[in-house]
């Protein structure tokens, strides 16, 4: 049986996976539970799966719900994050976190040579050279859950890693896939959160209409299966049925399909490397019908360009463009950027660092960066305000 930790509990991922673990409750339990600030929801998943610690985002929260569950350990911040993560009975950990406040409690788990089912994929943008080189050293196995990525492990379970010619992960194209440039100038934050394939949090939502998304998962993929930068292709596909693919060096290509839910590829994850019988239903390929394919215009959506610099730029570099991405979307959710600035703020930090970029050599290395990426994010966005006169 494995024993999970999930880190983002609280959040869609975190409720998909717990979703699943309870049509298993043979093959899964819970030890570890961390949440962010919806204590209604974690409290709910306390009494359903009764794990031993929960972590909440700050002590006000750990506190209420102290009180609430007496005999239950109730941690906060960055702490609780990193006990969850390390929790003793913990077998498998799903860092489901959003942003780079996954990074430490990951790494801690890593470190520890837990399997780790990753849907965070900012852990892997900010410091992927140190996970990865973490999961090396202390025999920890790295599994991702982004729909994407977890198609991308499948389809290359078909050949060996040699014969491998490119990645090629799809994206939806997001809400804004046939707008010209002028138009997304005055794009709505509404507009910006109706995506036309997926529910999600509003972060990754925003970040699919830029497609800084795709940019990020770029970087991800380089890390997690190292491959280069050129050899990883990305197309747009408005079904979202084929999750994306593996081109082999004989021309033939390996597809993932399922249905849009993620519950499938947490499945496929957390059976690893056994299957279990969906009861979460399959693709019906006649409804479908037809299947769609585009290219990815860097022009419309210069995010994507922007990941691709810099991940070729390496060291600190990813890890500002991360950093200043959060600031510039949660600026832009509150009215204070027009969607295009959301890009413009986050190239202007990469220049920034990509000036005086140094080397990721430790752990303290990534979070100076991160915090460099903020601090320069939310003055460029100031400075833009200024002279806009204002919101969006």
């Amino acid at each position: 049986m494995k024993r999970l930790a999930i880190l983002g509990a609280t959040g869609s991922i975190g409720r998909a996976t717990l979703d699943v673990v309870a049509r298993f409750p043979e093959r899964f339990a819970v030890v570890a539970l961390a949440g962010g600030r919806n204590l209604e929801v974690l409290a709910g998943q306390i009494r359903a799966f009764n794990p031993s610690v929960v972590a909440v985002a700050e002590e006000a929260g750990a506190r209420e719900l102290r009180a609430r569950f007496p005999d239950l350990e109730v941690l906060a911040g960055e702490p609780g994050r990193v006990a969850v993560a390390t929790h003793p009975e913990a077998t498998t950990v799903v860092g489901a976190l959003v942003g780079a406040v996954g990074l430490v409690s990951t790494l801690r788990a890593v470190a520890l040579g837990r399997e780790v089912l990753l849907a965070n994929k900012e852990t892997l943008v900010v410091a992927g050279e140190l996970v990865v080189a973490a999961a090396a050293k202390h025999g920890a196995t790295i599994i991702p859950i982004d729909s994407e990525h977890n198609a991308l492990h499948q389809a290359l379970r078909v050949g060996p890693a040699a014969s491998v010619s490119r990645l090629i992960l799809t994206a939806s194209g997001g809400p804004f896939r046939t707008l010209t440039r002028a138009q997304l100038a005055d794009v709505t934050v509404a507009q910006a959160l109706a995506h036309p394939t997926w529910r999600m949090g509003a972060k990754i939502t925003i970040d699919s209409a830029t497609m800084m998304n795709k940019g990020l998962e770029i970087i991800e993929a380089h890390h997690l299966f190292g491959v280069p930068e050129e050899r990883i292709a990305v197309v747009v596909h408005p079904e979202s049925k084929v999750h994306s693919l593996v081109e082999y060096e004989d021309g033939t290509l390996i597809a993932q399909l399922s249905v849009n839910d993620m519950r499938f590829p947490i499945l496929y994850a957390l059976a690893y490397p056994q299957r279990l019988p969906s009861p979460f239903g399959t693709l019906d390929l006649v409804e479908v019908g037809a299947l769609h394919f585009e290219a990815a215009d860097e022009n419309r959506f210069p995010c994507l360009r922007l990941a691709r610099a810099a991940l070729r730029a390496g060291g600190t570099v990813p890890a500002v463009l991360n950093a200043a991405n959060e600031v510039a979307v949660a600026a832009f959710l509150a009215g204070q950027l027009p969607f295009p600035a959301i890009a413009e703020v986050s190239a202007e930090s990469v220049r920034r660092e990509a000036a005086q970029a140094s080397a990721l050599g430790c752990l303290e290395d990534a979070l100076a960066a991160d915090e460099r990426g903020r601090v320069w994010a939310r003055e460029i966005t100031v400075k833009y305000a200024a002279a806009s006169g204002g919101s969006s």
